[in-house]
């Protein structure tokens, strides 16, 4: 059995990998305006329905903040699944695209827009069409996918971009659900038991 003492080369590598995406998360944390944050939340707050969008990996990340959002309570619909309902006046899309240019997401924000529904993006590029649509953004300056330079990450294809939209989800879940005072045995009972 090996202990940690005795790690082998490619070990190592994996510990100061996993470092690394951590010492890049933290980096991000920091260069975050958390009003626009704060902002979110209070859209989020009051809001009849939220609608999430994204595609790929940062679709994966945004389905999780849908499942912690319904936890909550919250009437929560991730786009493109065949239970959401129409998005209408009053409702929120929250739009999460690293470059601002994905043609699925910016045509959502534009149909919410056209029915008078919120709009909150969240991207690298606050020049894209995504935020030029956007009530609100959160400006999230992790490279994009084509940042192939490493200026602002070592990582590939935006990852760095989709790791924190995660923890950037958990964390207003979290500040939801702390000001709320509602025990997590009350959230408990909206977790899926048809596993």
């Amino acid at each position: 059995m090996q202990t940690i003492k005795n790690q082998t080369e490619t070990a190592k590598k994996l510990k100061a990998n996993l470092n690394m995406i951590l010492e890049e998360n933290s980096w991000l944390l920091n260069q975050i305006d958390f009003n626009e944050v704060e902002a979110l939340m209070e859209h989020i707050q009051g809001s009849e329905n939220i609608f999430i969008i994204a595609a790929g990996r940062s679709g994966f990340a945004m389905r999780s903040a849908a499942m912690r959002f319904m936890h909550f309570g919250l009437k929560v619909h991730f786009v493109g699944d065949t239970t959401s309902p129409a998005i209408q006046s009053g409702d929120l899309l929250i739009a999460a695209s690293g470059s601002g240019t994905t043609s699925t997401i910016v045509k959502a924000a534009e149909k919410a827009k056209s029915v008078g529904a919120k709009v909150a993006g969240l991207t690298t590029q606050l020049k894209s069409p995504l935020a030029g649509l956007s009530d609100l953004n959160v400006h999230i300056p992790a490279a994009d996918k084509q940042d192939h330079d490493n200026n602002r990450s070592r990582q590939y294809a935006g990852g760095l971009f989709e790791q924190f939209l995660l923890l950037l989800s958990d964390a207003i879940f979290h500040q939801l659900w702390k000001s709320s005072g509602i025990p997590a045995e009350e959230l408990w009972k909206r977790h899926a038991n048809l596993e």
